[in-house]
């Protein structure tokens, strides 16, 4: 690149936050804090000049002289740059959206705001019902409804999945409103196997649109339920339908609660990192978290914090120390009950598909195998592939340290 070189930016999103600029591109989610000067930059080449055209019009405009190449260098860093003279960047960073074929004008209802009265109209009916006949509420016993063990599991699990799946559809649907991609995968949150949606891309937008699509998948989850204590009004109990009434109800109120853990980056983790004005809450939460861990252990060093305002600083300590409590109960948890939960139901399930038994016993035994070691399989794959590159670096200069310590001795 030189000094008559021509840049072409990819499309980009921008919006005033406080006194800097958010900019960035939709489709990969990755969005930039700029000063004025910064955006200004970004004007410039937009509009075709030359990177030392830009500097020169820089310093007209504001007296301050600006290294634009080493500015398009950091672009590039980030992926905005889509060419320099011609010739393509390279990979531009797009990964394939979910359900390609669902575009913003089959969705655009979705922000309207009639929809959102409709579904707090529907929530306020199911809590007026819950209030007037409060032995409407389920007994968790329900979700033993079969004397097969296993009838009950994969009927809980078939449930679940199509909840959970309309759950993200509802933030694909209303990213999807808003010009978002968004991409629907599995992911994990320590020991729990999660689907979730990126919709990174929503960070371009206004306040309201973003609130819309962090809260549309408890907001449908709260519909459902809501619809479900209704119909549990007049459905007669005994049946079917007040069962399968009763397990949605149940599964969407553990959905809910689910997203209370912030700490886990749920969908209030967004919604309350917007309202704290902080741009990567849980980041800095781990940042400070060593901090801490630092000054404790004698090692120096500035505050992270150091760079926030008042009210920034104290939502990322508030945050921290949620992080810490919340990992470590999430963790005993898991190693107290969890793991031996698990444990006493395959323990048994191996030995009778081992030892042998009757048809259906070896039957029951298989499946709760099969969905066990599903389930967890998952886990660990999706595990793996976000934190699998950090380990393998760990790995290596663990590696290297012992070398070098046996060499040395």
């Amino acid at each position: 690149m030189t000094g008559t070189s021509r840049v072409r930016l990819h499309p980009l999103r921008t919006r005033r936050d406080g006194s800097d600029w958010i900019v960035g591109r939709v489709e990969t989610g990755e969005f930039v804090a700029f000063p004025d000067i910064g955006k200004r930059v970004i004007e410039l080449l937009a509009e075709g000049r030359p990177v030392d055209g830009v500097a020169e019009r820089l310093t007209a405009e504001t007296g301050t002289d600006v290294d634009v190449a080493d500015f398009v260098a950091a672009l590039m860093g980030v992926g905005f740059v889509a060419e320099i003279d011609g010739r393509p960047t390279g990979d531009d960073g797009r990964e394939s959206p979910s359900l390609p074929w669902l575009k913003p004008r089959h969705v655009r209802w979705t922000l309207r705001p009639g929809v959102r009265a409709g579904l707090v109209a529907l929530i306020l009916c199911g809590l007026a019902a819950l209030a007037v006949r409060p032995e409407i509420m389920p007994s968790p016993s329900v979700m033993a409804w079969s004397r097969f063990g296993t009838v009950s599991l994969l009927t809980q699990i078939a449930i679940t999945w199509s909840l959970v799946m309309l759950h993200e559809l509802a933030h694909l649907c209303t990213a999807r409103a808003a010009g978002v991609p968004g991409r629907i995968t599995l992911g994990s949150r320590l020991q729990f196997l999660v689907v979730q949606t990126d919709v990174s891309g929503v960070w371009g937008e206004e306040k309201h649109v973003r609130m819309t699509v962090y809260l549309a998948g408890m907001t449908l989850d709260a519909a459902i339920a809501a619809a479900g204590f209704v119909l549990l009004c007049v459905v007669p109990p005994g049946g079917g339908v007040h069962t399968a009434l009763s397990i949605v109800v149940l599964t969407q109120i553990d959905a809910m609660s689910f997203q209370l853990l912030i700490f886990m980056r749920t969908d209030l983790y967004f919604v309350a990192q917007d309202l704290a004005g902080c741009r990567n809450l849980y980041g800095d939460g781990v940042a400070y978290g060593r901090f801490l861990i630092g000054r404790l252990t004698g090692r120096g060093g500035v505050s992270p914090l150091a760079r926030f305002s008042r009210r920034e600083r104290s939502a990322v300590r508030l945050y921290t120390l949620l992080l810490v409590l919340g990992t470590a109960v999430c963790l005993a948890v898991a190693g107290t009950i969890v793991i031996p939960a698990l444990a006493a139901i395959a323990l048994p399930a191996f030995a009778t598909l081992l030892n042998g038994g009757d048809a259906p016993a070896v039957v029951d035994a298989a499946i709760v195998v099969a969905v066990l070691a599903g389930v967890q399989g998952l886990w660990v794959r999706t595990w793996w592939r976000r934190h699998g590159p950090k380990v393998r670096r760990w790995s290596a200069s663990a590696a290297a340290l012992l070398s070098g310590a046996v060499r040395g001795g």
